[in-house]
């Protein structure tokens, strides 16, 4: 098993990357999310986490930017039902803090927004990884999910009377996400709603 690759980054494609490590290039399929964490960096010399995919009828390797995004991405393919291109087409829409506050409230009509992600397949996701990610929230500093709002916390709150006045998790979650996790629940609704009111 690959664990990481360090590198020089030799190419970066619309889904995918190769890094050279000893004179061997390694190809990774990548997501959206980590093709922009190494925007401009051809011929530098970059981290990649890995994941390896051993099927009957080939090898795939899969790359992160990060240790959170790699998790998320395990933690999606152990959803029945969701194989490891899905996954990666899950991160390309919505980064890992994102994603986490989709799960958590309980949207999944959001999470269909993804290629190839219908309406069953995302209720199943939110059902098999909610209590997951929720339960993270209680780990120890050393965990990728630490960062990461669970329900319950005050931009969870802020979601759920957001989505009382008929705004939706993927309209507001790239606002909330922005803003400090200690942030007092009506400010935060506060800041949205001007915010949405100057896309208006």
């Amino acid at each position: 098993m690959i664990y990481s690759l360090k590198g020089i980054l030799l190419t970066a494609e619309s889904n995918f990357l190769v890094v050279e490590c000893a004179g061997v290039g390694y190809k990774c399929l990548t997501s959206l999310y980590t093709q922009s964490a190494f925007s401009g960096k051809i011929g530098s010399e970059v981290m990649v986490y890995t994941y390896m995919n051993v099927r009957q009828d080939a090898v795939d390797l899969f790359g992160f930017s990060d240790k959170t995004e790699l998790e998320y991405f395990k933690l999606l393919t152990s959803v029945s039902g969701v194989g490891p291109k899905a996954a990666l087409a899950i991160l390309s829409q919505f980064p890992a803090d994102k994603l986490a506050l989709l799960i958590t409230s309980g949207d999944s009509k959001s999470l269909t927004a993804a290629s190839g992600i219908g309406k069953k397949t995302a209720e199943r996701i939110v059902l098999e990884l909610k209590d997951k990610i929720s339960k993270s929230g209680s780990a120890t500093s050393g965990s990728p999910f630490t960062s990461i709002p669970v329900q319950g916390s005050n931009v969870s709150e802020a979601m759920k009377a957001l989505a009382t006045l008929g705004f939706s998790a993927a309209d507001v979650t790239p606002i909330l996400s922005s803003l400090s996790p200690e942030t007092g629940v009506e400010e935060m609704i506060n800041t949205a709603l001007k915010s949405m009111a100057k896309k208006v």
